[in-house]
């Protein structure tokens, strides 16, 4: 029998370990990539490990025998420069083997997934003593030092090599043969089942999935066209993953402009039903930026998404998807200024910046050999296929670069202008401005007391003079400091004026005002 001192003493131990317990919980929460990203805070790149960190010596687009190959360890020697951008997330498109039967490109698609719970030897340095697991987690852990979270992509179809083995994982037509989605003719549409029957064996290797990635120290996954799966097979992968690691994230490639399936044949899950059954965030069609003219189908996109989110009660998200490898380059589609527009875009909207790698230096994507036929092949392909203006995932290509390298520093800028303003930009209230021309956006962030005001020109081939924006209770007293663009604007009775170029985008830090 203890007495009473020492019993006092081992009441105050145990309530110390359990507030350093909970101190502990909550450090980790508030760090956790689910938690980042809900709160609008991951600034996330997608990088392809088969060619970020290759070295194309001879300059002829494609990684021969006789070259470096992207891989696991010599893409930590990036991680500094990532960082360095003010990115703190890496999507890391699929790790998993890559088809070699009816493929697309001599490496294979990196979406044509043949097995779902190893790695890519592709992605592997064989100087290295280190299993290909152990090479994925070095990578990863390296990352983690330098404060960068990873999202690994889950492919959505399988390779026509996996369905040989194991056909019971897949669709089938009526005369047993296996599905070709869409235009996708290198995969073939897993049976997942529906929601009042799904397939136990398709769920089962997807745990798999989810094991391996936690097992390595990933962060989250990217659902590769979520779309066509049901919301109950989500439900049970999301709920299997957090039971692991409840900040474990998970983002859809879900568009709200996606109506149908890409077959017949395929589930056909909305967005909205995504995120219902566990999705923390979902792509949204910030892709359209390229087409829109009007201003307010930008306004209405943003309002769009925060009356989505502010719908649940667990909180929702978005990336600023207006450039992913799905995507034609934007120095291809409007040039410079387009891409110097998207920095801004991305550092001033209430979702969470994405960009592609090669994005912050202009890349085009072009590859010389392109389309042409390859002396070589690893698989049953032998021209090097490749989407023009794309970043390639069919072959062992260049590392991503392009020549507009003053688009990093305006990355830079805008990221840190981001990272200093975070409650405006993460907590402020989004206000439309009324402008003079449709083509013309402005738009106000404002929280506490100090407002961002952004402006821009959605018209990539003409200039505009003598533009006006509605600022009410501006005027030229109020503490204006320009953050981005050129000093040609004048103040006049709640009445901002100013000349925008081609493609053109302005910023403005406004202390001691509101709207």
């Amino acid at each position: 029998m203890i007495g009473y001192r020492e019993y006092i003493s081992v009441v105050k131990i145990f309530v110390l370990f359990i507030v350093l317990l909970l101190n502990v919980i909550f450090v980790e929460a508030e760090d956790g990539l689910r938690t980042i990203f809900l709160n609008n805070r991951a600034i996330i790149c997608g990088i392809n490990i088969r060619n970020f960190n290759s070295q194309d010596s001879d300059g002829n687009g494609i990684i021969d025998d006789n070259e470096v190959k992207g891989n696991f360890i010599n893409a930590v020697k990036r991680l500094d420069e990532i960082k360095a951008l003010g990115i703190n997330t890496l999507h890391v498109l699929p790790i998993t083997p890559t088809g070699k039967l009816k493929a697309l490109g001599t490496a294979g698609s990196l979406y044509a997934l043949s097995d779902f719970n190893s790695i890519n030897e592709q992605l592997v340095d064989k100087t290295s003593d280190l299993l290909p697991i152990e090479q994925a987690k070095f990578f990863i852990d390296e990352a983690h030092k330098r404060d960068i979270k990873i999202i690994v992509d889950l492919p959505s179809c399988g390779a026509y090599d996996l369905f040989l083995k194991h056909p019971e994982f897949f669709l089938k037509d009526d005369k047993q043969l296996s599905i070709v989605p869409s235009d996708w003719t290198d995969v073939r549409l897993f049976n997942t089942g529906d929601n009042s029957n799904l397939n136990g064996d398709v769920i089962n290797i997807h745990k798999k999935f989810i094991d391996m990635l936690i097992d390595i120290g990933a962060d989250g996954v990217r659902a590769d066209v979520a779309t066509i799966k049901p919301s109950k097979f989500w439900e049970e992968i999301i709920n299997y993953a957090r039971n692991k690691n409840p900040e474990f994230l998970f983002l859809a490639e879900a568009s709200d402009s996606w109506r149908e399936p890409p077959s017949k044949y395929a589930q056909f899950t909305p967005f909205d039903k995504l995120l219902e059954s566990g999705f923390d965030g979902y792509y949204g069609s910030f892709f359209y930026l390229k087409d829109w003219k009007n201003a307010s189908e930008l306004y209405d996109h943003v309002k769009f998404n925060k009356k989505l989110f502010d719908s649940y009660k667990e909180g929702k998200s978005a990336i600023l998807s207006f450039t992913t490898h799905d995507e034609i380059s934007p120095i291809i589609l409007h040039g410079e200024n387009f891409s110097k527009m998207i920095c801004w875009l991305e550092a001033t909207l209430p979702f969470n910046p994405y960009i592609i790698d090669g994005f912050q230096t202009g890349d085009d994507y072009i590859y010389p050999l392109g389309n042409s036929k390859a002396s070589k092949t690893e698989t049953d392909d032998d021209y090097y296929f490749v989407h023009r203006g794309k970043l390639d995932i069919f072959n062992f290509s260049r590392k991503p670069e392009g020549k507009y390298t003053a688009i990093a520093d305006e990355y830079k800028n805008a990221m840190n202008f981001r990272n200093t303003h975070s409650d405006q930009i993460t907590l402020g209230n989004f206000v439309p401005l009324k402008t003079n021309f449709q083509n013309i956006f402005a738009y106000a962030r404002c929280y506490e007391g100090v407002s961002i005001i952004v402006i821009g020109n959605l018209n990539y081939e003409n200039s505009f003079k003598k533009v006006l924006i509605k600022i009410p209770g501006l005027n030229k007293k109020s503490d204006i400091k320009l953050i981005k663009g050129n000093k040609d604007y004048k103040i006049h009775r709640g009445k901002l004026y100013t000349n925008l170029e081609r493609g053109d985008i302005k910023v403005l830090l406004i202390e001691n005002f509101s709207l």
